[in-house]
């Protein structure tokens, strides 16, 4: 874990770094599933914090969502079936201290995909982590990639 998390905090630097010092928001893509995601606490177990899922999130576990979002990848470089959907772009996400880690997927597609920086949309089931601290506290396995999200 300690090697993804590295990656993918200089795959955040170079954006940031590309980016220069423009200050810009992100809220998110619109989505009705990811707002449901961040509605989540924590409750200490050891040297670990514990996701504690609401009835709605719960709800949803190993059910199939679609989910659009940015990708991160950790993994094989610029193409993979395994990386992370952020619901915020890369500059403002999780890693980059933004959003927390409910902000953010662990996805397993199907097939590999190349990586692209323009907002996509996934479909797969949800899996929720309250157990594994090496993974993410939602994964998404199964997944399809459905495409890339226009404006």
């Amino acid at each position: 874990m300690q090697l993804k998390a590295t990656v993918v905090f200089l795959l955040c630097t170079t954006a940031i770094g590309a980016r220069g010092q423009q200050q810009v928001i992100y809220k998110g893509l619109p989505s009705a599933i990811w707002p449901k995601l961040y509605n989540i606490t924590y409750q200490k177990s050891g040297d670990y914090e514990k996701p504690i899922f609401t009835k709605e999130v719960r709800g949803f576990a190993n059910k199939t969502i679609v989910l659009p979002g940015y990708m991160v990848p950790f993994e094989n470089g610029m193409k993979g079936n395994h990386f992370i959907l952020s619901s915020l772009p890369l500059n403002a996400c999780f890693f980059c201290g933004v959003g927390g880690p409910e902000t953010v997927i662990e996805v397993f597609l199907k097939n590999p995909v190349n990586y692209t920086d323009k907002p996509v949309e996934l479909r797969g089931k949800l899996v929720l982590n309250d157990q594994d601290s090496g993974k993410m506290v939602y994964i998404l396995e199964e997944a399809e990639f459905l495409g890339t999200v226009e404006f």
